[in-house]
């Protein structure tokens, strides 16, 4: 449920419509593929994997509108969970997450082979296919609060290289994710060190700031471009958005799952929080205080959806504090 917090936020981004591409052009509804004749990788750029999270499709929009077409090896652009995204309701923003449950938290094999039925699991299991082939992924995605932008990198050495790469935005994290479940950009080879697979996901600020559009569009062609998909001079008139003059990298070492049903922060964090002292008390889950764990600790992307068994928030340290 969406929470008053939430609801604070104005909604200054339309959805774009995307009943155009309902159809796709490879026999998977919303899904759009280009293969350009000649070798190289299948690049893969994903939007709305969350459905309140516009920024993703606005930018998917915006390439298929400017016919983003590969130079070498393939390019798929998709609307993942479109049943939660046609959903959207400006007047209650938050509700359209998901339908049945979060489409980011499925991606193992014992979850897409289960048993389980879902919205989601539907629909993954009609995308997984096309994950499976992909080589490099770039998910778009946005944050709950007015937080600076984030590339969430993974925990390996090969993803902090690939955002390194990218160049934006200025705040990188390696981490493994949720307890919860698995995000697509950890699966199968994206999470193998030995795997020449790669995958970023971004979080390009506020769910409905037009910045985050602004942000997800200039990382999109960016990411084409470092990839040598497409032409740099291709991409330049569609980069809305500078690249840092440094990034900044955050190891974080876990998140905070919550126990019960009866969590809350002591302050209204928003993330990127840096807390002097280890043993401060950031939150209480039931009767149990929250401490950070060590000094100089970052928040990141403190939750807004407070439930048993999600993420409340993740621990990091900036690598350059260290």
């Amino acid at each position: 449920m969406p929470t008053k917090d939430d609801l604070t936020y104005p909604v200054s981004l339309t959805p774009p419509d995307i009943s155009a591409y309902r159809a796709g052009n490879i026999g998977v509804e919303y899904v759009h593929q280009f293969d350009s004749g000649k070798p190289g990788p299948h690049v893969m750029i994903s939007a709305v994997v969350h459905g309140n999270e516009l920024c993703g499709a606005i930018a998917v929009d915006h390439l298929l509108k400017n016919e983003a077409r590969p130079l070498h090896g393939k390019l798929t652009m998709a609307f993942m969970n479109v049943e939660a995204f046609l959903r959207f309701d400006p007047e209650n923003p938050t509700a359209s997450r998901y339908v049945d449950e979060d489409f980011n938290r499925l991606w193992t094999t014992e979850v897409l082979d289960g048993n389980r039925d879902s919205v989601e699991l539907r629909r993954a299991r009609e995308l997984r296919p096309i994950v499976d082939t992909v080589d490099f992924l770039l998910d778009i995605h946005s944050m709950q609060t007015v937080t600076p932008p984030l590339m969430m990198a993974g925990p390996l050495s090969k993803g902090r290289r690939f955002a390194e790469q990218i160049g934006i935005p200025e705040t990188v994290i390696t981490d493994s994710g949720h307890k919860a479940g698995r995000r697509m950009r950890d699966y199968e080879g994206f999470s193998d060190p030995d795997s020449p697979k790669n995958a970023l996901l971004v979080e390009c600020g506020q769910h409905w700031e037009k910045s985050s559009s602004e942000l997800a569009i200039t990382s999109a062609w960016r990411f084409l471009s470092i990839l040598g998909v497409i032409l740099a001079e291709t991409a330049a008139p569609h980069l809305r958005v500078l690249s840092p003059t440094k990034q900044h990298f955050v190891d974080v070492s876990g998140p905070y799952t919550i126990q019960t049903d009866s969590f809350q922060f002591v302050e209204p964090f928003v993330g990127l929080e840096v807390i002097p002292a280890a043993g401060t008390i950031i939150g209480h889950d039931g009767d149990d205080p929250v401490k950070t764990p060590y000094n100089n600790c970052v928040l990141i992307m403190p939750s807004r959806r407070q439930l048993r068994g999600d993420s409340a928030v993740r621990f990091g340290r900036f690598l350059d504090m260290a």
